[in-house]
Protein backbone atom coordinates (compact mmCIF):
# COMPACT_ATOMS: atom_id res chain seq x y z
CA UNK A 1 0.00 0.00 0.00
CA UNK A 2 1.13 3.56 -0.62
CA UNK A 3 -0.21 6.69 1.04
CA UNK A 4 1.01 10.27 1.43
CA UNK A 5 2.00 12.01 4.65
CA UNK A 6 -0.38 14.87 5.52
CA UNK A 7 0.66 18.43 4.66
CA UNK A 8 1.01 19.32 8.35
CA UNK A 9 3.44 16.47 9.15
CA UNK A 10 6.49 17.92 10.95
CA UNK A 11 9.19 16.22 8.89
CA UNK A 12 7.68 14.41 5.90
CA UNK A 13 4.82 16.59 4.67
CA UNK A 14 3.45 15.40 1.29
CA UNK A 15 6.06 12.62 1.05
CA UNK A 16 4.99 9.14 -0.11
CA UNK A 17 4.93 6.21 2.31
CA UNK A 18 4.77 2.59 1.10
CA UNK A 19 4.74 -0.63 3.08
CA UNK A 20 3.20 -4.04 2.64
CA UNK A 21 -0.34 -4.12 4.03
CA UNK A 22 -2.82 -6.94 4.54
CA UNK A 23 -5.87 -6.90 2.26
CA UNK A 24 -8.40 -9.47 1.15
CA UNK A 25 -10.51 -9.65 -1.99
CA UNK A 26 -13.90 -10.05 -0.32
CA UNK A 27 -16.06 -7.97 -2.66
CA UNK A 28 -17.40 -9.10 -6.03
CA UNK A 29 -16.58 -5.74 -7.63
CA UNK A 30 -12.85 -5.90 -6.88
CA UNK A 31 -12.92 -3.66 -3.80
CA UNK A 32 -10.66 -4.94 -1.04
CA UNK A 33 -11.33 -5.51 2.65
CA UNK A 34 -8.83 -3.92 5.02
CA UNK A 35 -8.22 -4.25 8.71
CA UNK A 36 -7.84 -0.58 9.66
CA UNK A 37 -5.75 0.12 12.76
CA UNK A 38 -5.62 3.86 13.59
CA UNK A 39 -2.17 3.36 15.12
CA UNK A 40 -0.65 2.47 11.72
CA UNK A 41 1.11 5.04 9.55
CA UNK A 42 -1.08 4.19 6.54
CA UNK A 43 -4.25 4.63 8.59
CA UNK A 44 -3.07 7.99 9.91
CA UNK A 45 -2.21 9.17 6.39
CA UNK A 46 -5.57 7.98 5.04
CA UNK A 47 -7.50 9.70 7.84
CA UNK A 48 -5.69 12.98 7.11
CA UNK A 49 -6.28 12.78 3.36
CA UNK A 50 -9.40 14.70 2.27
CA UNK A 51 -10.26 11.84 -0.12
CA UNK A 52 -8.84 8.99 2.03
CA UNK A 53 -6.57 8.22 -0.92
CA UNK A 54 -4.33 5.17 -1.20
CA UNK A 55 -2.80 2.86 -3.77
CA UNK A 56 -2.41 -0.91 -3.47
CA UNK A 57 -0.18 -3.12 -5.61
CA UNK A 58 -1.13 -6.70 -6.42
CA UNK A 59 1.30 -9.07 -8.09
CA UNK A 60 1.76 -12.69 -8.92
CA UNK A 61 2.88 -15.10 -6.23
CA UNK A 62 6.49 -14.74 -7.35
CA UNK A 63 7.14 -11.10 -8.29
CA UNK A 64 9.51 -10.62 -11.22
CA UNK A 65 9.87 -8.10 -14.04
CA UNK A 66 8.42 -10.60 -16.51
CA UNK A 67 5.34 -11.36 -14.39
CA UNK A 68 2.07 -9.41 -14.30
CA UNK A 69 1.18 -6.89 -11.63
CA UNK A 70 -1.47 -4.26 -11.09
CA UNK A 71 -1.66 -1.00 -9.17
CA UNK A 72 -5.07 -0.04 -7.82
CA UNK A 73 -5.58 3.65 -7.11
CA UNK A 74 -8.58 4.59 -5.03
CA UNK A 75 -9.95 5.60 -1.67
CA UNK A 76 -10.71 3.97 1.65
CA UNK A 77 -14.03 3.95 3.49
CA UNK A 78 -13.62 3.30 7.22
CA UNK A 79 -16.40 1.73 9.32
CA UNK A 80 -15.67 2.90 12.89
CA UNK A 81 -19.02 1.59 14.15
CA UNK A 82 -18.79 -2.20 13.99
CA UNK A 83 -22.58 -2.55 13.90
CA UNK A 84 -22.72 -0.46 10.71
CA UNK A 85 -20.09 -2.46 8.83
CA UNK A 86 -21.74 -3.88 5.66
CA UNK A 87 -21.79 -7.71 5.51
CA UNK A 88 -19.78 -7.91 8.73
CA UNK A 89 -19.88 -11.70 9.22
CA UNK A 90 -19.00 -12.40 5.57
CA UNK A 91 -16.17 -9.84 5.50
CA UNK A 92 -14.68 -11.15 8.73
CA UNK A 93 -14.83 -14.79 7.56
CA UNK A 94 -13.35 -13.89 4.16
CA UNK A 95 -10.56 -11.82 5.69
CA UNK A 96 -9.65 -14.59 8.14
CA UNK A 97 -9.60 -17.10 5.28
CA UNK A 98 -6.83 -14.98 3.72
CA UNK A 99 -5.08 -13.98 6.97
CA UNK A 100 -5.78 -16.42 9.84
CA UNK A 101 -3.16 -14.71 12.00
CA UNK A 102 -5.20 -11.49 11.92
CA UNK A 103 -7.73 -12.97 14.35
CA UNK A 104 -5.85 -11.23 17.19
CA UNK A 105 -6.47 -7.79 15.68
CA UNK A 106 -10.09 -8.03 14.53
CA UNK A 107 -12.37 -5.09 15.31
CA UNK A 108 -14.31 -5.39 18.52
CA UNK A 109 -13.63 -5.05 22.23
CA UNK A 110 -9.98 -6.13 22.17
CA UNK A 111 -6.80 -4.75 23.60
CA UNK A 112 -4.28 -3.26 23.12
CA UNK A 113 -5.11 -1.75 19.69
CA UNK A 114 -8.31 -0.29 18.31
CA UNK A 115 -9.27 -1.72 14.92
CA UNK A 116 -12.00 -1.08 12.36
CA UNK A 117 -13.06 -2.64 9.09
CA UNK A 118 -12.45 -0.62 5.97
CA UNK A 119 -13.05 -1.02 2.24
CA UNK A 120 -10.63 0.05 -0.47
CA UNK A 121 -12.52 1.08 -3.61
CA UNK A 122 -10.31 1.45 -6.68
CA UNK A 123 -11.16 4.15 -9.22
CA UNK A 124 -8.14 3.56 -11.50
CA UNK A 125 -6.33 0.37 -12.45
CA UNK A 126 -2.83 0.34 -13.97
CA UNK A 127 -1.68 -3.03 -15.32
CA UNK A 128 1.81 -4.24 -16.20
CA UNK A 129 1.55 -7.62 -17.90
CA UNK A 130 5.30 -8.20 -17.97
CA UNK A 131 7.78 -6.93 -20.52
CA UNK A 132 6.28 -4.21 -22.73
CA UNK A 133 7.23 -5.76 -26.03
CA UNK A 134 5.25 -8.91 -25.21
CA UNK A 135 2.49 -7.88 -22.80
CA UNK A 136 0.01 -5.09 -22.25
CA UNK A 137 1.09 -2.17 -20.07
CA UNK A 138 -1.39 0.59 -19.29
CA UNK A 139 -4.70 1.48 -17.74
CA UNK A 140 -7.51 -1.07 -17.59
CA UNK A 141 -11.11 0.12 -17.77
CA UNK A 142 -12.62 0.05 -14.27
CA UNK A 143 -15.71 -1.81 -15.45
CA UNK A 144 -13.51 -4.58 -16.88
CA UNK A 145 -11.64 -4.89 -13.57
CA UNK A 146 -14.88 -4.94 -11.58
CA UNK A 147 -16.45 -7.56 -13.86
CA UNK A 148 -13.41 -9.84 -13.47
CA UNK A 149 -14.20 -10.30 -9.77
CA UNK A 150 -17.69 -11.57 -10.53
CA UNK A 151 -16.24 -14.55 -12.34
CA UNK A 152 -15.58 -16.18 -8.97
CA UNK A 153 -11.87 -16.79 -9.45
CA UNK A 154 -10.52 -14.88 -6.45
CA UNK A 155 -8.65 -11.60 -6.43
CA UNK A 156 -10.12 -9.57 -9.27
CA UNK A 157 -6.72 -8.12 -10.13
CA UNK A 158 -5.30 -11.61 -10.62
CA UNK A 159 -8.06 -12.48 -13.06
CA UNK A 160 -6.59 -9.76 -15.24
CA UNK A 161 -3.31 -11.68 -15.39
CA UNK A 162 -5.10 -14.46 -17.25
CA UNK A 163 -6.81 -11.95 -19.55
CA UNK A 164 -3.81 -9.73 -20.28
CA UNK A 165 -3.82 -10.48 -24.01
CA UNK A 166 -7.46 -9.42 -24.21
CA UNK A 167 -7.15 -5.98 -22.61
CA UNK A 168 -7.93 -3.18 -25.08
Amino acid sequence: MATVYPSDHAALAAEPFALQEYYASCHANGSLALLFLPISRHSQNILHSPTHAASISIWSDRPAASRPRVSLIGNVTVFPDLSLTPDLARIQACYLDHHPDARWWLPGPREPHVAYWARFDPHSVYFVGGFGDKHYIGYVPLDMYQAAGRQGTGVAGRVLFDQQDHIP
